[in-house]
C-alpha cells in the first residue's frame, strides 16, 4: 500500500521571462507547454509494506515542467483518472485510497488557462519497480488477462452537467472534474471477436430529445481512421481490429453528442485509449555476430566487449525489461567459464586467469538475451554470438634451437652468408612480438660479422661484410643474443636458450700478388736515353704458409717507352721520356703492370707506376704570328705584335729574345724589332715606304733555358696601300697578294686541260658526221610500216562473229546522192568524187640524209588529200537519213550470206595493198 507519497509534482513556471540576462547569450524563443510528453514514475516495492494510501496524500515529488511565456497566465491541470488530481501549485495527489500497484497506472494531465482556448496535454504512468505480470503468458493466462482488461472498462460514460462558471479556482477544478472520464485501456493483439463493444457513451437529455452521437479524432475519422466506430442511435463505441502497442500506445478521441438538426446537446468529452502491452516481441541483437579481443594473461574483471539486444515492448514493463546470460563457451580451455556478462547491461568480462594466445587464441561465445526481466518461463529470448579473439602480448621469448652453429668463410668475401640461425617463438608471427633481433655479444671486435633478419622465416642470417684473412684469423668465436622487437612482457624473464655461440671457420684461398706501394711514383728528367734503369716495381704473395712464384708483365703503356723483368719487377726504358708527349698529362706518365702466381687457380693483382718528368730545355721557342700586313707607308700605328710559344716548362720558357739576322742586309736595312715585355715584341718597318708586296721576314727567337735554344722562324707580311683609317684597301689587298710559282704552273695545267677537251669534242663530232652520211638505208622498201596492216588484239568467239556483211561498208554503186548532197555533209564512208592526190614516189635508192623530207612531204600529202580514209570532212555520226544505202543501224547483223568482193581495195591507195593482197586473191586464197 502506498500512504503519504507525492505522486508528482508539475512545477508551473509561470511568467517567465523570455529575455536573456545581461552579459549571457540569448535564450532560444518561449514555447508554452509540457517539458515531456510522457513521463514515468517508477515507485519503490518498499514504499508497499505495512502503509495505507489515504486521500490527499502526496505519492512522488518528481515534477514535470510546465512553461508559461505569459505573467499573468492562470493555468489550471485537471487529471484524466479521478484517482488522482493536480493542485494550483503543480503537485499531483491522490484523491481516493489505492490499494496497490499491481498494475501499472497510466492517466493523462491536461493544462488549460482560465481565459485562454489552448490545451495542453501529458502522460503519467506509475509503475512498481520489479514489478513482473502476474500470470504466466500461456494460453489460458494471455486469455485471462484480456478478460481483465475488458472487464475493467466503464460501460457507461454519461455527459458531463452544465455548471455555472466560478470565479475561484477550487470551482474551475471542480467543474472539470466533472466531466473528466477515465481512460479506456484495451489490450493489443485481442482475437476478437470484433467489432468489440468498449463502453456507451450517453446524454441525461436522450430521455427528451433524439441524440446523434460521433467520435472524432485519429482512430476514428483521421489516419488510421476506421479502429473506432460509434452506434449514432445507442452511443456504444467499438474497436473494429487488434491494436498494436508498437505502432501506436493510445488514442485521444471526442464525442460528440447532437440532436437531429445536427446542434450540438452537449459539451464534447475527451475519451483517452491506452493500448495494453503484451509480452509480443523478443528481444532483438543489434548485431548476430559480435566481435571482441582481450588480451592474453588479462586479470579477472577485465572488460572484452559489451553485446545489445532492444525489445519493442513496454521498457518500463517486464514485457521490456532484457536480461542477459551465456549459454555456451568454446572451448572449454582452461575452464568453461572463462567469461561472464552482467545481465542487465551485457557486458562480458573475464571471470578467471589463464587466458593464452598460443593455447586458445579464439572463444566462441553464445549469448542469450531474455525478456520478462530474464524469467525463462515467461519471457521471450534470442540468441547471438560473440566471438573473443585472445591478443597476443610478448610472453614467450625467443628460443634459439641450438646451443653451438658452425659455418666456414673464404678469406677476402664480403656478403656471404656464413650460417643461418634458427629460432622458435610461440607468439604471434610477423608481429613485433615475433620479429627477432640478433646481436653479436663477443667474438667479433673488429666487426666482420653482423646478422640480418629473414622477414619470412624469422632466421638470423650470418653475413660477412668486412673481409676476413686466413693468414691474419684462421677462425672466429662468436657470442649471439636473441631478443624480440617489442619488449617482454612484465613478469617474463629472458630464456637461456637465448643466448648461443657460433664457431666460424676462415677457408684458405689463393690471394693475388699485391704491390706494397701502388701506385708507385718516381721521378725522371725527360730525355733519359733507352735501356736506362727506373726501378723495381715487385709484389709480393700474401699466402706466407705457401711458396710461390710471382711473374711479371707489362698490362698498359701508352706511349710503349717501358719494359719490365718478368721475374724481378726491373723496369727499364726502352725509348726516351718525352715530357711534351700527348701521353704525358700534368707530368705524370702512368704505366700500368701485371704480377701473378703460380697457384691453382692462378691470381693475379695489378700495379701502377706514375713516373713525374721533370723538364729540360729540349724545345726552342717558335714566333707567332706566321703571317701579318701592314700599311706600305710607315705609320705610328702600323706596326706588328710578335710573341713566342715553347713547349717547355718554367724556367726553360720566357722571357724570349727577339732579333732580326744579319744576313741578308735588306732585311735590318728596311725592318726592326723592339721589345714590349719578356714575352712580346713589335715589328715596324725602318724606312718611310716599302713597295707593296708580300715579304718573308726571319726572326731569331731564344728562350731563357740554361743553355737558351734559339730558333730562326719565317713571318710572311703583306705590305699594302692604307686608307685614312690604317686598312688595306680593296686595290692594296689584290696587289699585295701575289702569285706564287705553283699557283702559276696549277693555272696554265688547267687551261692546257680546258682546250684538250674543246679539240676533242670537235674531232668527235666531225667524226660522227662522216660516219652517217657513209651509213646506208637500213629498211627494205617493202617493209616499210606505211604498207603493213599491224594486228594488235583479236576479238571475237568464232567463226559466226566474224560472219558479218560488209556491203552497207562498201563504196555504194551511184554517186548520185553524195553528188546532190550539201557541201560538208557527207557520210563517214563515202569518198570524195574529186581527183585523187598525188603523193611523192620515193626513189629505189634513196639517200639516207633524204628520209626525213622523204617522211614530212608524204606527210603533208596524206593530211591534204580528201580522198584518202578516213575522209577528212565534218562528221555526222546521228545521220541516217534517206540518201544512205546502209540504212538504219539497227538493221546491222553479223550473218551476210554470199560471197564478198573485195577487188575495191586495190582502189584505196598503197595503203591498203596489203590488205587488198590478203583478200583479193579469191578461191586462190
Amino acid at each position: 500500500m502506498i500512504a503519504g507519497c507525492i505522486l508528482l509534482a508539475c512545477s508551473v513556471l509561470v511568467g517567465a521571462s523570455s529575455g536573456s540576462r545581461a552579459g549571457q547569450p540569448p535564450k532560444p524563443p518561449c514555447r508554452p507547454g509540457f517539458s515531456q510528453n510522457f513521463y514515468t514514475v517508477i515507485v519503490p516495492r518498499d514504499a508497499l509494506h505495512g502503509q495505507s494510501i489515504l486521500k490527499d496524500t502526496t505519492v512522488s515529488s518528481k515534477r514535470v515542467k510546465f512553461e508559461d511565456c505569459q505573467r499573468s497566465r492562470e493555468v489550471g491541470f485537471v487529471s484524466s483518472d479521478p484517482s488522482f488530481s493536480v493542485r494550483p501549485d503543480g503537485s499531483v495527489y491522490t484523491e481516493q485510497e489505492v490499494a496497490n500497484l499491481s498494475e501499472p497506472v497510466q492517466f493523462m494531465v491536461t493544462a488549460r488557462g482560465l481565459h485562454d482556448p489552448h490545451i495542453w496535454e501529458t502522460t503519467v504512468k506509475l509503475a512498481l519497480a520489479g514489478h513482473l505480470h502476474p500470470l504466466p503468458l500461456t494460453k489460458i493466462g494471455f486469455e485471462e488477462m484480456l478478460s481483465r482488461v475488458w472487464e475493467s472498462q466503464p460501460r457507461v460514460i454519461k455527459f458531463s452537467r452544465r455548471h455555472q462558471r466560478g470565479s475561484s479556482a477550487n470551482s474551475l477544478r471542480r467543474q472539470k472534474r466533472d466531466w473528466v472520464i477515465p481512460p479506456i485501456n484495451v489490450p493489443e493483439n485481442s482475437r476478437g471477436p470484433f467489432p468489440h463493444m468498449l463502453v456507451r457513451i450517453r446524454s441525461d437529455q436522450d430521455k427528451d430529445v433524439g441524440i446523434r452521437y460521433s467520435i472524432t479524432g485519429a482512430g476514428a475519422d483521421q489516419p488510421p481512421s476506421g479502429i473506432y466506430n460509434i452506434d449514432p442511435i445507442s452511443g456504444n463505441m467499438f474497436v473494429t481490429q487488434p491494436l498494436d502497442r508498437e505502432e501506436r500506445a493510445s488514442f485521444h478521441l471526442r464525442a460528440h453528442a447532437v440532436d437531429m438538426n445536427g446542434n450540438q446537446v452537449e459539451n464534447p468529452i475527451d475519451l483517452y485509449i491506452y493500448v495494453i502491452d503484451m509480452n509480443d516481441n523478443r528481444p532483438e541483437f543489434q548485431n548476430q555476430v559480435y566481435n571482441g579481443s582481450v588480451a592474453e594473461g588479462s586479470k579477472p574483471g577485465s572488460s572484452v566487449m559489451q553485446v545489445t539486444a532492444t525489445d519493442s515492448d513496454d521498457s518500463t514493463t517486464a514485457n521490456g525489461m532484457v536480461r542477459y546470460r551465456i549459454l555456451s563457451q568454446t572451448p572449454h580451455s582452461p575452464i568453461p567459464n572463462m567469461f561472464t556478462i552482467n545481465s542487465e547491461t551485457g557486458d562480458i568480462v573475464t571471470v578467471a586467469a589463464g587466458l593464452d594466445r598460443e593455447k586458445v587464441s579464439q572463444y566462441t561465445i553464445i549469448v542469450q538475451a531474455t525478456d520478462m526481466e530474464g524469467n525463462l518461463n515467461f519471457g521471450l529470448s534470442n540468441t547471438a554470438t560473440a566471438l573473443i579473439s585472445i591478443t597476443d602480448i610478448n610472453d614467450n621469448p625467443p628460443e634459439l634451437t641450438v646451443r653451438t652453429f658452425s659455418g666456414e668463410v673464404p678469406e677476402n668475401k664480403v656478403n656471404v652468408v656464413v650460417t643461418n640461425l634458427t629460432v622458435v617463438d610461440r607468439d604471434q608471427p610477423h608481429s613485433p612480438n615475433w620479429n627477432a633481433v640478433y646481436r653479436i655479444v663477443s667474438g667479433d671486435p673488429s666487426g666482420h660479422f653482423t646478422i640480418r633478419t629473414n622477414p619470412i622465416t624469422n632466421e638470423g642470417m650470418l653475413t660477412v661484410v668486412k673481409p676476413v684473412d686466413f693468414e691474419m684469423n684462421r677462425a672466429f668465436m662468436l657470442t649471439v643474443v636473441v631478443s624480440n622487437q617489442a619488449h617482454l612482457a612484465s613478469g617474463i624473464q629472458s630464456s637461456l636458450q637465448s643466448t648461443a655461440g657460433v664457431t666460424i671457420s676462415v677457408q684458405d684461398v689463393n690471394e693475388p700478388p699485391v704491390f706494397p706501394v701502388n701506385p708507385k711514383t718516381i721521378r725522371f728528367e725527360e730525355g733519359v736515353p733507352a735501356g736506362t734503369t727506373l726501378t723495381v716495381f715487385a709484389a709480393q704473395d700474401p699466402d706466407h704458409f705457401i711458396h710461390q712464384i710471382v711473374r711479371y708483365s707489362k698490362l698498359s703503356d701508352p706511349a710503349n717507352w717501358l719494359k719490365i723483368n718478368r721475374t724481378n719487377g726491373q723496369i727499364t726504358t726502352m725509348a726516351l721520356l718525352d715530357r711534351e708527349s700527348m701521353y704525358v698529362k700534368n707530368n705524370m706518365y702512368e704505366a700500368t703492370f701485371l704480377a701473378y702466381d703460380n697457384g691453382s687457380p692462378q691470381a693475379s693483382g695489378t700495379g701502377t707506376l706514375q713516373i713525374y718528368l721533370i723538364d729540360v730545355n729540349d724545345n726552342a721557342p717558335v714566333l707567332i704570328p706566321k703571317e701579318a700586313q701592314i700599311c706600305e707607308r710607315a705609320r705610328p700605328n702600323s706596326r706588328i705584335n710578335i710573341t713566342a710559344s715553347d713547349a717547355d716548362a718554367e724556367p726553360n720558357v720566357g722571357p724570349f729574345v727577339f732579333e732580326l739576322p744579319s744576313f741578308p742586309a735588306s732585311i735590318r736595312r728596311n725592318w726592326t724589332i723592339s721589345r714590349l715585355n719578356g714575352d712580346y715584341a713589335q715589328l715596324r718597318l725602318r724606312i718611310p715606304y716599302l713597295e707593296a708586296g708580300v715579304y718573308v721576314i726571319p726572326v731569331i727567337v731564344s728562350d731563357s733555358g740554361n743553355p737558351p735554344l734559339s730558333n730562326r722562324s719565317m713571318i710572311r707580311i703583306k705590305v699594302c696601300p692604307c686608307d685614312n683609317n690604317g686598312d688595306c684597301s680593296a686595290t692594296g689587298a689584290v696587289a699585295a697578294a701575289g702569285l706564287g710559282t705553283g699557283a702559276i704552273i696549277a693555272i696554265l695545267i688547267c687551261i692546257i686541260i680546258l682546250l684538250s677537251m674543246v679539240l676533242l669534242f670537235v674531232v668527235w663530232m666531225k667524226r660522227r658526221e662522216k660516219e652517217r652520211q657513209a651509213k646506208p638505208l637500213l629498211i627494205d622498201p617493202e617493209d616499210d610500216v606505211r604498207d603493213n596492216i599491224l594486228k594488235y588484239d583479236e576479238e571475237g568467239g568464232g567463226e559466226e562473229d566474224q560472219d558479218y556483211d560488209l556491203s552497207q561498208l562498201q563504196q555504194p554503186e551511184s554517186l548520185d546522192h553524195i553528188i546532190s548532197k550539201p557541201t560538208g555533209v557527207r557520210r563517214v564512208d563515202e569518198r570524195p568524187v574529186i581527183a585523187e592526190s598525188q603523193y611523192p614516189i620515193r626513189p629505189s635508192v634513196p639517200h639516207p640524209g633524204d628520209i626525213g623530207d622523204f617522211i614530212n612531204d608524204g606527210l603533208r600529202a596524206a593530211d591534204n588529200d580528201p580522198t584518202a580514209p578516213p575522209y577528212d570532212s565534218l562528221l555526222v555520226f546521228d545521220y541516217e537519213g534517206s540518201g544512205s544505202t546502209a540504212g538504219s543501224v539497227s538493221s546491222l547483223n553479223s550473218t551476210s550470206s554470199g560471197d564478198q568482193d573485195y577487188d575495191y581495195l586495190n582502189d584505196w591507195g598503197p595503203r591498203f595493198k596489203k590488205l587488198a593482197d590478203l583478200y583479193g586473191g579469191g578461191e586462190d586464197d
